[in-house]
């Protein structure tokens, strides 16, 4: 896979303090024209296609990938282009919406916990537990929603909590076998305001608008500050986030498939080793089949 672009630079850093205001939403693209963007996907979409196959056959990790942005990003964009030549067998795909009365008579990690995926498996989440301190932080009224105690609530700790809640919950996975990588799809508002205006001008899209979007627009700073939070505290060595810049969707795509590429690569799949026993068996098998 020919990629051009340093993806380790998309990276934060465990510990890392993130601001977002300094990290692009547009950079130089990897690709010179339409033609040879469509020849960059369909080649990465085989390479990935392949090492899926094998990660499948292995079934010794799982792989979870999680997608979070500002509405009109491309996440599904993004999961269903750069997905698109890999097995529905060995892949599932998640969204989360609005949590109901049961999810929410549980911890805020039961709901996304009981979609993690197997050994073999790769699993998507299109949003994910991380909503609980994006959009629960942005509009705290949701969190007495929760039936919380109040003391965990007004002890000024929850979003930390939270925070080493899911630290804690990524690193036991990965000491399972599951490797996590996550994607913040980096959008410029400019950017959001042209496709919400697309979406309301192109009659085949008008299905995805929906007032609410406008709506939490307005808290636009409000969630790059949560970002920033998150980003910061939730990055690390083992479950790292990847900020991609998503103005050009085309770009984003190239660059969220050369990471999971990567990640793939990184766990030295190779398929089972049939034990002597089983040659013998298989040798026997054809002698019997070439026979008849």
């Amino acid at each position: 896979m020919k990629m051009t672009f340093d993806h380790s630079a998309l990276c934060i850093r465990q510990g890392e303090q993130v601001d977002l205001s300094k990290r692009n939403t547009v950079v130089e693209p990897i690709y010179r024209s339409k033609k040879e963007y469509k020849e960059m996907q369909a080649d990465h979409v085989a390479q990935l296609s392949k090492l899926q196959q094998v990660h499948y056959a292995d079934n010794r990790y799982a792989v979870l990938l999680i997608f979070q942005a500002m509405d009109a990003a491309g996440k599904d964009g993004v999961i269903r282009h750069v997905m698109s030549g890999v097995n529905p067998q060995g892949c599932q795909v998640f969204s989360f919406k609005h949590p109901s009365a049961q999810e929410l008579d549980h911890d805020f990690l039961w709901r996304s916990n009981r979609c993690l995926p197997q050994r073999g498996q790769i699993g998507i989440f299109n949003r994910s537990y991380y909503e609980e301190v994006l959009i629960v932080r942005v509009h705290p009224e949701i969190l007495v929603k929760q039936g919380i105690p109040d003391e965990l609530i007004n002890g000024g700790k929850v979003w930390q909590h939270r925070y080493q809640s899911i630290v804690d919950m990524e690193n036991h996975l990965y000491r399972n076998g599951t490797r996590i990588v996550k994607f913040f799809l980096h959008l410029s508002k400019e950017e959001q305001r042209k496709r919400f205006l697309d979406r309301i001008d192109s009659p085949a899209k008008n299905w995805k608008f929906s007032v609410a979007d406008i709506e939490e627009r307005k808290y636009w700073k409000q969630y790059m500050h949560a970002y920033e939070a998150c980003l910061s505290a939730t990055s690390s060595k083992h479950a790292p986030w990847y900020v991609v810049p998503a103005d050009d969707k085309q770009n984003a795509r190239l660059m969220v498939s050369k990471i999971i590429f990567h990640t793939l690569s990184a766990l030295n799949l190779a398929y089972p080793e049939a034990p002597p026993e089983r040659h013998k068996e298989l040798t026997d098998i054809r002698k019997r089949l070439m026979e008849d």
